[in-house]
């Protein structure tokens, strides 16, 4: 799809070859002529022709899209680009049609391949979600159903390309879809899978490409029967490399298996007498004999593990290694010519060592084997003639006998493991998987890389065929022209190869046929008939090479050994010679042949065998409907995140994706629907978009354009090769025109706005300059004035300030006088008090320290015991909690404990009472003190004040003096200053141990309280932990119950089910005693039952007129003949009680049969409801509470009224009765909780009594006595309850307790078909909702204001999905608001259905590209504001958590519609955009999304980079890497829930149907007056 002058334009994007990354983009800037000049990306100019570059979709998605059929542009570069873009953000698999193409990510995925993928996937329509093999597979599975015919895919790709790991893909998701295990709990995938280490070891070898490559090709079939299922499994095999076997070149390796038993364990290489690889000839002609990644010796045993687990035994798997090591010493014999003229003989020792090693193995004649090598038998008409080989032949003879060996002993391993596996040989259909080498070209390329190249070149053509009939059937589909479609195939090629005679095999096995042909003469005779074969050539002086054109390209093959690996003779001496070995395995390898096959050597090549083998693996993918999946090997290093554009161009020329572009650009390569042609080239002819139809529309702009050759289909445009180019050429030119009216229309713009400002400048600074002068004028002004005022204020300050300094040098001195004579008397005053205040502390300290120096060690005292205790307590107290298995012995425990701490409390009350009484005394001791001391201390004031006075008026007395003197008496004063000094630093010693004692006592007081406080809560933890420990007994009581009764159910069952050979045998005694009793009857005998309950001196009387030798029954002498007198006597004596207990029995038998129909038939119908209680629930209740059925150990009543809710609840399906009746069964369960408590022992006792053989005189008597209890009707009125609206408890007996189980059941079931049933009806409304259809939104997007009432009709039809939604939410919601159901459950089914649509839109979100678009986005988000919103109108009350349910979609959607996500950093994604969701669902959400609205990017590729380092690094610690999310079905509330939900229900005032209410025996139902 080259392009040409018309679409290449200066600005046009292209793509043009590179030598570093094969393509490279850039943009032309300059035509000249046939050549264009191009800008590259990576800031090259390059020049390049014009029929050599190629136009690049500039609007293509920078993620890729997911089918390359939607390409704009479908060539070379573009699918390049394509696979790269979406291997870059881990996309490993992307469509082209029908095709998968896998690239190998090198790192394991399992979030691609878990259960909740395959569910995603199962009966998803192709090409609905995302790329996977998951796809392909379930395709292939439905097409096997519909259209009942059998189907294959085929894995191909090169070595390392993961074409095993998607196979094993494949089969897990078939197997999931045929859901059948295997035997000892193995599916079928599992099984085949283990037979993989076997057939790697027999199968694979290390080549130039791949250390691990398969030399054979794998056929795995899965076997179906017409429902489906799995029936069986096989593996064929094709194609084995035999040839490798004795020929390998440098550096490959032979296969595996060789490898490994040279490196087995010690002795086991000396029984077989290996070595070291390098010392046999098969293994020494290359250089190669470890592979770094593979471990021979583990392998080895790995090996003989899988034999052991496909079902090979330990003798098998040691003649299996001895065939293995007598074909390594069979390689390194050699020979040399012989005595007699064209004859050979071992070379040397060495060599005789070898022959006799193998034969030894192979437990054969060694003389005879080596006569087989050596010579050859000849049958002629007259008799056999012994034929001498030369040493060449007998070395060919050598290498095939190795050949044929290790071929069939392949072909049994592949037996042995379909035999384990277990085929089906009337299965219907299969669905075959096959995994085959991939195409080869190396730098020496011999026979085997002819014939894997025939091989890919025969499933090229299968697919080429394929590929063309895909086109057809969608130009058919489409209903377009199609018959000048053509495409040219690879059949020459095939030719050339195979045909016969002139095909290079045929030419190959003429030559091996004559013996002195070599290889310069075959190449001679191919170069003679292949000159003028136009996918022949040969190279310039080439002697014995040769070039074929293959699809992929040429490979040049050098022909030197293709006679020597051709050959492949089946020697009759060889075949009886190991027929005959003692080995019964090798004998098995080589069955007798025909006579007529038996009697010469037939020669027989490799290449006409491999060719048959194809030929027959073609028959079988001829007979099945092909699926193909293309395996891409992204570098040759074998690393993840590494693509190698070369690399990957080879792979898809060789796995014929280039070929499939070639076909496609041969017809239509180019195919848009109408919408989207109409979205990209509707600029091209605006006026065509209103008023015609899309495809009418479509067609004009084709005209308009000249187009010539393109096809209008249904519902698509098809384009011709170069068309689309064309058209994005006018579109440029249209945008171009565009973007000049624009840029002309925006210069005017901002010419005319630069005009207007420069205007508004001048002005403005006309402005400013006059407005300068004005305020310098004003400044002028405005200073002198300023200095006036200044010279005013300076002298007034000048005056002022001399005054003021005058004034305070007066008040400083009157101040200094009079501040000294205060001075004095202030300091006379301090001591004094300083000596009184420190006298008081003093004493008041002595008291204190003596008082709290007890109580400190009272308080400490006390506080430690109590909390040495007190711990000990709670630690006791914690293990005990734990121990729900001791509570009963805890519980008295915990009540003596209670006690204990109660008394301890109450002492601590009484010790806290006491010490607080105790420190009143002491305070009252401390006032008393203090308050005499404050008596001293004013004694000492009184006598200072006269002290005072005294000295005062003995101053007035004295004479007047002229001067005053101080008399001091210095000793005194210095003594009551040292005094004071002491008595100072005593206080100050006395004040800080106060302080500290305060502090302590306040430290000490604080820890008191807390203590008391953490007794407190103990108390009320001791509290708590009793009512629970309650509780706990009643739920243990009952649960112990209940599972005691049904532990004995099930014992009961088994025992059943036990004894059903002993019934049968019981059935055969009593058929005996019939007998018997008919020829008593004969004799006129009577055998009579006496029942338990007959008076003792009855019983004796009658037992007395036994005889002895009558017979017994049931150990008992009851059988006794008699005459007609005595038989009057006896029946006398028993026949009146008996029948007056039968007759009342019946009676009440058919009376509580007619109250339980009654019953039954009244509550069958809707009742209704009184006062918001179910009717139906509370007559049955009451019904069952007055028979005191609970208490009963039989009774029918139940059953039948589960039997009436299962009948009702199938037939009437719909939303009104499964409401009603979940209203029903939830209130009735929530008065059989408030009611019932079982009895162990009663239930036990009952269960044993029943298992209990007992006589026949027991088991009537029993039955007497049981009837009224047992059947559940009282005798007379002595069994009605008075007060049936207070709700007591029961003893429960097994019956009960079984139907409260069985109601409970109900209640679950009734609940989950509600909220089922509501799943299924919005479950397509969903589908609906998650993607707007795209050609409203696109009529939304494009729509002009001509079109408002088009649009409108458009967003109503967008919102009806959504409205329909609300419409079956709100019936349920109100259905079940009008059965008064409870909002436990209402809150429960919300909840759950809210969850289910968050799963349900945010995986569609997550699986479809399509709806991670911004539009798509706004259209969800308004959806789930409607759910809100409908959230808010259904109040909490029932609605509950629902809103919460949705956090994923909402989180999601939120990220969709952020129009500047590339401002985003992770840390704002992760913490505030996204906290929900998982690093792998934000990086999936941001890869796939798009702005189809405007055009914005997603996240900035450093987000995209940190969050893939992210996920690597926690992709380990992740137990599951899904990104998907799972519904959740379980049943979310409990009967505990339910009980607390409803509130007291009232039963006094129900009133009874009308049925009913006429009925006297339901008279208790009435209400009963005030």
């Amino acid at each position: 799809m080259q392009a040409s002058r018309v679409n290449i334009v200066v600005g046009s994007h292209v793509w043009v070859e590179d030598p570093e990354v094969a393509w490279i983009d850039g943009e032309v800037i300059e035509i000249n002529g046939a050549e264009a000049k191009i800008q590259t990306t990576n800031g090259k100019t390059v020049v390049a022709n014009l029929s050599n570059i190629y136009p690049k979709d500039t609007e293509a998605p920078a993620a890729g899209v997911d089918d390359m059929t939607k390409l704009a542009y479908l060539h070379e570069p573009g699918v390049l680009h394509n696979l790269y873009a979406r291997f870059s953000l881990n996309e490993i698999y992307t469509y082209t049609g029908n095709i998968c193409i896998a690239v190998n990510p090198f790192r394991r995925l399992p979030h691609l391949y878990d259960i909740h993928m395959m569910e995603q996937y199962k009966g998803a329509a192709f090409g609905e979600l995302s790329p996977h093999l998951f796809a392909v597979a379930d395709d292939c599975y439905r097409a096997m159903i519909n259209e009942g015919l059998s189907q294959s895919i085929l894995v191909s790709g090169e070595s390392g390309a993961g074409k095993t790991e998607t196979t094993k893909m494949l089969m897990r998701y078939l197997a999931f879809m045929g859901g059948r295990s295997g035997t000892e709990g193995r599916t079928v995938e599992q099984q085949v899978l283990e037979s993989n280490p076997v057939l790697e070891a027999f199968g694979n070898s290390k080549t130039v490409k791949n250390n691990n490559s398969s030399r054979f090709g794998k056929f795995v079939e899965l076997q179906f029967d017409k429902n489906g299922k799995i029936s069986g499994a096989a593996v064929r095999t094709y194609l084995l490399e035999r040839s490798r076997v004795c020929q390998i070149s440098d550096p490959e390796r032979n296969y595996h298996c060789f490898y490994m038993l040279c490196a087995a364990p010690p002795e086991e290489v000396a029984r077989y007498k290996l070595g070291d690889p390098r010392t046999f000839h098969y293994l020494n002609q290359s250089n190669c004999f470890e592979v770094s990644t593979i471990n021979d010796a583990r392998e080895y045993l790995e090996t003989r593990n899988a034999m052991d687990v496909v079902g090979i035994s330990p003798e098998e798997q040691e003649a299996i290694f001895r065939v293995v090591a007598a074909i390594l010493h069979l390689g390194n014999v050699e020979f040399i010519k012989g005595k007699e003229a064209d004859s050979s003989q071992p070379k040397d020792e060495k060599s005789r060592f070898h022959i006799q090693t193998a034969a030894e193995l192979l437990m054969c004649d060694a003389q005879g084997l080596l006569d087989s090598l050596c010579k050859r038998v000849i049958v002629t008409r007259d008799g056999n003639i012994i034929k001498t080989l030369d040493p060449s032949a007998a070395t060919l003879n050598r290498d095939a006998l190795a050949k044929t060996i290790y071929s069939r002993l392949f072909d049994w391993l592949v037996d042995k493991i379909n035999v384990s596996i277990g085929q089906d040989p009337n299965s219907a259909y299969l669905i075959g998987v096959l995994d085959i080498y991939g195409f080869e070209c190396f730098k020496v390329n011999s026979f085997e890389q002819m014939c894997i190249n025939l091989t890919n070149e025969k499933l090229q053509n299968h697919f080429n065929q394929h590929v063309f009939k895909m086109e057809q059937e969608e130009y058919i589909r489409e209903e377009i022209n199609w018959s000048s479609v053509e495409f040219v195939d690879n059949q020459d090629v095939l030719d050339l190869i195979e045909k016969k005679p002139s095909g290079i095999i045929a030419l190959l096995d003429e030559a091996c046929m004559f013996p002195k042909s070599t290889h310069e003469t075959f190449a001679q005779k191919m170069y003679q008939t292949y000159k003028n074969h136009k996918r022949f050539s040969k190279p310039k002086l080439a002697r014995t090479e040769f070039t074929i054109n293959h699809y992929a390209g040429d490979v040049t093959y050098q022909a030197d050994l293709f006679l020597e690996k051709n050959k492949d003779f089946v020697v009759a001496e060889h075949q009886a010679l190991l027929n005959a070995s003692k080995c019964s395995f090798v004998a098995g390898l080589f069955p007798p042949l025909p006579e007529e096959s038996s009697k010469s050597s037939k020669f027989s090549s490799i290449g006409t065998r491999f060719k048959q083998q194809l030929q027959s693996l073609m028959e079988t993918l001829n007979s099945t409907e092909p699926h193909y999946i293309r395996c891409l090997k992204p570098n040759s290093v074998l690393k993840p995140g590494i693509f190698e554009n070369f690399n990957v161009l080879q792979q898809l020329r060789c796995g014929g994706v280039l070929e499939t572009i070639r076909i496609s650009c041969a017809g239509y390569p180019t195919k848009r629907t109408f919408d989207e042609f109409l979205d990209r080239f509707g600029m091209l002819a605006p006026e065509v978009l209103e008023g015609y139809d899309e495809k009418t529309a479509c067609d004009n702009i084709c005209e308009k354009m000249g187009l010539k050759g393109y096809q209008i289909g249904k519902t698509k445009v098809f384009l011709r090769a170069g068309q689309m180019a064309e058209l994005d050429a006018r579109r440029i030119e249209v945008l171009g025109q565009a973007a000049k009216l624009i840029q002309r229309q925006v210069r005017t713009h901002l010419a005319q706005k630069e005009f207007i400002a420069l205007r508004k400048a001048a002005i403005h600074l006309q402005a400013l300059w006059r407005g300068k002068l004005s305020r310098k004028l004003y400044e002028h002004m405005r200073r002198e004035y300023a200095a006036v005022q200044i010279q005013k204020r300076v002298r007034r300050y000048q005056s002022r300030t001399a005054y003021v300094k005058l004034r305070l040098s007066a008040i400083l001195i009157q101040t200094g006088f009079r501040a000294m004579a205060a001075r004095n008397e202030f300091r006379f005053r301090q001591q004094t008090k300083a000596a009184i205040i420190i006298q008081a502390k003093w004493r008041a300290h002595r008291a204190l320290e003596s008082y709290k120096r007890m109580k400190r060690a009272a308080i400490d005292l006390q506080c430690a015991w109590r909390s040495r205790i007190a711990r000990k307590e709670l630690k006791k107290l914690k293990m005990a909690a734990r121990e729900t298995g001791a509570l009963k012995e805890a519980k008295d425990k915990l009540e003596k404990r209670v006690e204990e701490l109660t008394w301890r409390l109450d002492l601590e009350k009484h010790m806290r009472t006491d010490l607080e009484e105790s420190k009143a005394q002491e305070i009252a001791k401390l006032q008393s003190t203090i308050e005499k001391m404050q008596a001293q201390v004013e004694e000492a004031n009184s006598m200072l004040v006269k002290e005072r006075e005294a000295a005062k008026i003995a101053i007035q007395e004295a004479p007047p003096v002229i001067k005053e003197v101080a008399v001091v008496d210095t000793a005194k004063v210095e003594k009551l200053t040292n005094e004071n000094e002491e008595l100072k630093a005593l206080v100050e010693s006395l004040e800080k141990k106060a302080d500290e004692a305060e502090r302590k006592f306040s430290e000490v007081q604080r820890e008191s309280e807390e203590r008391f406080i953490l007794i407190e809560d103990q108390k009320s933890k001791i509290d708590q932990l009793q009512d629970s420990l309650q509780s706990l007994k009643e739920n243990l009581s009952n649960m112990e119950s209940e599972n005691q009764v049904l532990r004995q159910q099930a014992l009961n069952i088994s025992t059943a089910q036990d004894f059903s050979e002993e019934i049968k045998v019981l059935e055969e005694k009593v058929a005996n005693l019939e007998s018997e009793n008919q020829a008593l009857r004969q004799k006129q005998t009577i055998v009579l039952t006496m029942p338990e309950d007959l008076p003792g001196q009855t019983k004796a009387s009658i037992i007395e007129k036994i005889p002895e030798n009558a017979p017994l029954i049931n150990g008992e002498p009851i059988s006794v003949e008699y005459n007609v007198q005595n038989i009057a006597f006896v029946a006398s004596a028993v026949k009146r009680p008996v029948e007056n207990e039968l007759t009342r029995q019946r009676s009440i038998n058919n009376k509580q049969q007619e109250n339980h129909d009654a019953l039954i038939k009244s509550v069958s119908q809707d009742v209704g409801f009184s006062r918001g209680r179910p009717v139906a629930a509370c007559i049955i209740y009451k019904s069952l509470l007055q028979w005191r059925s609970f208490e009963a150990d039989k009774t029918s009543v139940f059953d039948r009224i589960i039997h009436m809710i299962s009948c009702t609840i199938e037939k009437q399906n719909s939303k009104d009765v499964l409401a009603y009746w979940l209203s029903n069964t939830s209130t009735l369960l929530f008065l059989l909780q408030s009611t019932l408590k079982a009895n162990v022992a009663a239930g036990i006792a009952s269960q044993r009594g029943r298992l209990s053989s007992v006589s026949l005189f027991g088991r009537m008597a029993q039955g007497f006595r049981s009837s009224q209890s047992g059947m559940g009707i009282s005798s007379g009125n002595g069994g009605i309850i008075s007060r049936l609206d207070v709700l007591r408890q029961v003893e429960a007996k097994y019956p009960a307790l079984l139907f409260k189980q069985q109601l409970t059941a109900y209640v679950e079931k009734i609940y989950g078909m509600i909220r089922d049933n509501l799943k299924k009806e919005i479950s397509p409304l969903l589908s609906l909702c998650i993607q707007a259809p795209r050609t409203a939104r696109a009529r939304l997007i494009r729509g002009s204001s001509r079109s408002l009432q088009a649009n409108a009709s458009v967003k109503q039809a967008l919102s009806s999905h959504w409205q329909s939604i609300f419409k079956s939410l709100s019936d349920v919601l109100q259905t079940l608001r009008l059965n008064h159901v409870p909002p436990v459950l209402v809150r429960s089914i919300f909840t759950q259905v809210y969850a289910f649509i968050n799963v349900q839109l945010f995986n569609s979100l997550l699986l479809r590209r399509e709806c991670c678009s911004f539009s798509n986005g706004e259209y969800v988000k308004a959806g789930l504001t409607e759910l809100e919103r409908w959230c808010r109108e259904a109040t909490e009350e029932y609605a509950g958590s629902a809103w919460n349910e949705l956090r994923h979609i909402r989180q999601a959607v939120g990220f969709l519609v952020i129009q500047k996500k590339t401002h985003n950093s992770l840390e704002d994604i992760i913490n505030d955009i996204c906290p929900v969701l998982s690093l792998q669902q934000i990086y999936r959400i941001s890869t796939m999304f798009w702005d189809d609205k405007y055009g914005t990017h997603s996240v900035s590729p450093d987000v995209l980079a940190k969050l893939k380092v992210m996920m690597t690094e926690d992709s380990n610690n992740m137990q599951s890497n899904s990104f998907l999310l799972d519904d959740d079905s379980s049943i979310p509330f409990s009967v505990d829930d339910i009980s607390k939900s409803v509130q007291d229900i009232a039963l006094s005032d129900v009133e009874p149907p009308p049925l009913l209410r006429q009925n006297s025996a339901f008279h208790f139902l009435l209400p009963r007056p005030e």
